[in-house]
């Protein structure tokens, strides 16, 4: 009876050990397997290089309508929306004083005249001075030079569109008064040529090196999300938005030494079916650079230090290999390599950097 117990007791230790060596190797394998890397093959695709940019759409010829003359606007001959052609009739001027001013300047050139004639013939018969012949043709020319003054002031009262376009916006009304001036005249109303558009478009310091003139481009508006637009580059600002580099500017003086500097680049717009209006905001993509059947790894596998752009190579054996390697254009997920891998050899994208315990893969503790 003593012996039988003893046998029972030693086979179930022998037990208790084989299962705890068993849950040991299972949970070694499971932690050799949580920690094996994930890796990607070399392979060809076709990769495009892109640049982004947010710009606004706006008309290629644009201008805005203002008098010569400060007089009180008489009548305005079109509307917001309204069709014109260059040399159209679109808005009149009260010019009564003006014509005033054309009839006393006529008035004076005619006096002028007379006075000068007869001076002429005072001084040819010894009557008169040179110097008063003199006297009498500058005061004719003086009045001539008014009159003209005054006959282009008087023909100002007449307002005619100075492009072919759409009136764009509304126009200022019969009553308001026009002033003149250079620096701030009154804008009676704006005229754009919508058949041409542009955007102006804002592309930072780190991509404009890649941006050509001639490159493709599409682009989207949030008026119409479903649909792609395309563009061409037509125009790189030498300058940036700000001008900072000018330090006679004064907007330079608020541009900070850390903010990320932008240059405009313009793109000449297709938009055969005018659906594109002034001021919309324009989310483009500039095409930068194509490749077909090039050598590609994912972006996130390249990795860099002082002596240039690696990968780590999978080897046969399970070890990794330092690659370095020359990369040509950039995707957004992927990288052109020109030299350092071959077709299907396999990089190292991630590893499983959790070691699962054997405690949760089996659903318990140990057996001892």
């Amino acid at each position: 009876m003593k012996r039988g117990k003893i046998i029972g007791i030693g086979a179930l230790a022998a037990v208790l050990v084989a299962g705890g060596v068993y849950w040991y190797m299972e949970s070694s394998a499971a932690e050799k397997t949580a920690q094996a890397v994930e890796t990607v093959a070399v392979q060809r695709m076709d990769i495009k290089s892109t640049v982004e940019a947010t710009g606004t759409i706006r008309p290629v010829d644009s201008v805005e309508v203002s008098s010569k003359i400060t007089a009180r606007i008489n009548s305005v001959l079109v509307k917001e929306n309204d069709t014109v052609t260059a040399g159209q009739v679109v808005a009149t001027l009260d010019g009564k004083d003006y014509e005033a001013k054309r009839d006393q300047a006529q008035y004076r050139v005619t006096n002028t005249r007379a006075k000068y004639n007869r001076m002429s013939y005072l001084e040819s018969i010894g009557a008169k001075s040179k110097s008063d012949l003199e006297d009498a043709e500058y005061n004719y020319d003086t009045a001539q030079s008014t009159l003209e003054e005054a006959n282009s002031d008087a023909n100002e009262t007449i307002i005619t569109a100075p492009i072919s376009g759409v009136v764009v916006g509304e126009p200022k009304t019969a009553g308001t008064m026009a002033v003149q001036g250079s620096d701030n005249p009154t804008v009676i109303m704006r005229i754009a040529d919508l058949s041409k558009k542009q955007i102006k478009a804002k592309v930072d310091e780190t991509d404009i090196g890649n941006i050509r003139i001639g490159q493709e481009a599409t682009f989207t508006v949030d008026a119409f999300t479903d649909k792609k637009f395309t563009a061409r580059v037509s125009k790189i600002s030498q300058t940036d938005v700000t001008n900072s580099w000018d330090t006679s500017s004064s907007s330079s003086s608020t541009s900070s030494s850390t903010s990320v500097i932008y240059y405009y680049v313009t793109l000449d717009v297709d938009d055969p079916e005018n659906l594109l209006l002034p001021a919309m905001t324009a989310r483009v993509v500039i095409n930068t650079a194509d490749r077909n059947d090039a050598l590609v790894v994912p972006l996130s596998t390249l990795k860099t230090d002082a002596a240039g752009s690696y990968v780590l190579v999978l080897q046969e054996d399970g070890t990794q290999e330092t690659r370095y390697v020359e990369t040509g254009i950039y995707s957004d997920e992927y990288v052109e390599i020109l030299s350092g891998l071959s077709e299907g050899e396999r990089v190292v994208s991630t590893y499983t950097a959790k070691i699962v315990p054997m405690s949760m893969q089996a659903g318990g503790p140990p057996p001892f």
